[in-house]
Order: C-alpha cells, then structure tokens, then sequence
C-alpha cells in the first residue's frame, strides 16, 4: 500500500515551521498513543505519525524528502520508529504528555508515624450471655515494634547504611528499547527490596525484620443485645504502629449458639408454653421462664392453640438504645395422649353434654359445607 504524503499525515503545509511540525506531532501522537486511544486503528495511525515526524522533524531528512519524496534515498536508514527526534525517548515524550515521569515517591516504607493494621477475632458465645450480656477474657496475638531493637532491624543505628544500588530511593530505573523507542521504567531495588537501606547487622532478637509476635490478654465487657454477626470494637488492641505510630483496633465477631427453648427475632424473645385442655378451656396463670427469670401469666378462658400472648418489656435489650424487646408466648394446647380410668369417665360425660347441645362445634362445621 502506498505511503500517504508525511505533511498529509501531520496535517501541515509543506512550508510549515518547525515550530508547527513539532505542535501537529504532539497533537496527534497523543491523540493515537495506543495507551489511551480508543480507536480501532489507533497503533497504526500512531506508528504513520511517528514515521512522518521522524522525518519532517530533521532538516536534512526533511530536504531529502521533499526531494525525493517516498523513494529510496539518503534519508531511508532504516531506523523507523527508533526515537522521538528533538523531544528525547519514548518515556520523555510520554511524561510531556500525561505528567509522568517525576516520580519521586520512595517504594520504601513512609518515614512517618505509621499506625497498625486493625485485627479482627471471632467468638463464640451463649445465648443468655448474648442477650444479658458479660465479661470475657480472651488472649490475641498481635505484630508490634521489636521491643529489643524497636523497629530499627538492626543492633544498632550504625548498623544501617543507605543502599549502594538505588541509593536511598528504594527503586531502580530500568531503559528497555522497543519498537516505539526508548522506554523507562521504575522497579523495586531487588537489593534492599525497596526499603532503601541495608542492615549489615541485624537485631538477634526479631532477625531483622524490627517487629515481633506477641499474645496479650484482654477483658472485654460484651454489651447486653449482641447477636450473630454483630462486631464490637476493642480499641488499641491491634498490631502496634510504627515509628511512633498508634495502635490499630481489634474487633470481635460475634456468633451466638442458639437456645434449647428460646428463639430470637430481633429484640423480641420467641417461647413455646404448653397448656393442658383444661386450663384451655378454664383458664389460669402460669409461671412462665423468662431470660429475666420466672414471671406469672394470666391465660384467659377459652384460649385457642397457636394464640401468641405478648409479656412486654421481657425482651432482650437493644445494644444500640438499650429499649427492650417483649417476649411472645406461644400456647400450645397439648392433647393427652393417655387417660386415667376417672379421667376417662370425665371425658366420656363431658362428650354426652356436647352431644345434647343443639349446635355443637362439629355440628356448625358440618353445616358450613351443607349452606
């Protein structure tokens, strides 16, 4: 395919200026780098315009060109795309563009205050601790300042030198050629591993590393209310900062194991209460459990199974405004499932009274399905 006109791709007159040659390669040379453009033939316009100004961006390459235009003559080298001309390397011109290339943020760690990782724990507790709250001594181990050295790695302040190979800075330049010219980058030290010194004699106690392990214990007051997946904050119980940095937080996970007869929703407390047939039918009070304690409850004549009674105030407390929850009694009617001779014979006169009346319950039932 036949070349285009080097001032057609720049799109400049062939008596531009340099100053104009230089202005339309820039604007194009951004707008096609295959970096940022998102056109489909963005590298092959970009590798025309760095072909063109390769060209028109030299005055004895130029005078060539507009000799002999396309044809093989002195200014064909074969070079290419091997530099950028006037404006230096690839990451030069790139840096121009784009604001890189003033990198001077060390990839060693920050000489200030650095403060620790927050922790993070899981427990497990009951059900009534859960909801009536409680005290709990738990041991987490935590990563701090090495108490011997604190935080230097080394015996000794004289035992660290700056690093020889990147001189501080933690990280190196690396030039590498490639088909768009000369590229730099900027990678880790591999000597001291970005941290820009080197430890020629290391602490014995944390070997080197300027921290330690440690386990610490701590009691911990759990709020009345929690509940599974909730999380409290201890406050300075995580890794130990750096350089004078503060402590990071703990925090608990919680899960709760569930209850033999309690039931949680929210605040409320869920309980089944079993009643007989008379108490039912007569009504009574009963002593029901409660997470307080036994409380009495009056159950109303003539209660029906599956009825929920609501004992207020004798819920679990919300862990956020403290208000409490009530706790649903949900009356189970139980049906004997054995008789006495005497109870029998109750059972069997009562069944005699139902018999005689006009309109039993089993009577209004069947004349549902007859209307």
């Amino acid at each position: 395919m036949a070349k285009r006109d080097y001032y057609d791709v720049l799109g400049i007159k062939k008596g531009a200026t340099e100053e104009e040659i230089k202005k339309a390669y820039r604007t194009l040379a951004k707008k096609y780098h295959p970096d940022i453009s998102k056109e489909d033939d963005a590298e092959a316009k970009f590798k025309e315009v760095q072909e063109a100004y390769d060209t028109l961006g030299d005055a004895q390459k130029r005078s060539q060109y507009d000799r002999f235009g396309h044809q093989e003559g002195p200014f064909q080298n074969g070079q290419g795309f091997g530099g950028f001309g006037g404006f230096g390397d690839f990451g030069d011109i790139f840096s121009q563009f784009f604001g890189g290339g003033q990198r001077t943020q060390r990839y060693g760690q920050s000489t200030g205050p650095q403060r620790g990782n927050d922790l993070e724990k899981g427990m497990t507790i009951d059900f009534m601790e859960a909801a009536l709250g409680t005290k709990k001594t738990i041991s987490v181990q935590i990563d701090e300042e090495c108490h011997v050295c604190h935080g230097l790695g080394a015996e000794s302040a004289k035992d660290i030198e700056v690093c020889d190979r990147c001189h501080g800075d933690g990280f190196i330049n690396v030039d590498q050629r490639t088909m768009f010219g000369t590229m730099r980058s900027q990678q880790v030290c591999p000597k001291c591993g970005g941290q820009g010194k080197i430890i020629t004699k290391k602490c014995n106690h944390c070997k080197g590393s300027g921290r330690e392990k440690v386990t610490k214990t701590v009691d911990v007051n759990i709020p009345a209310g929690v509940d599974t997946n909730m999380s409290l904050k201890v406050a300075g119980y995580g890794d130990g900062g750096s350089r004078g940095g503060s402590k990071g937080d703990l925090y608990l996970n919680f899960r709760v194991r569930p209850h033999k007869f309690f039931r949680r929703n929210h605040d409320d407390v869920i309980l089944e209460v079993p009643l007989s047939l008379t108490q039912a039918v007569l009504g009574t009070t009963v002593e029901v459990p409660t997470i307080y304690g036994d409380v009495n409850l009056k159950i109303p004549a003539g209660i029906e199974h599956g009825t929920i009674l609501r004992m207020r105030d004798k819920g679990i407390a919300n862990v956020r405004t403290k208000r409490k929850g009530d706790q649903q009694v949900v009356v189970q009617i139980k049906t004997p499932k054995s008789l006495t001779s005497e109870e029998k014979t109750l059972y069997e006169k009562l069944a005699k009274l139902e018999a005689k009346q006009k309109d039993s319950v089993w009577d209004k039932f069947k004349n549902m399905f007859k209307n």
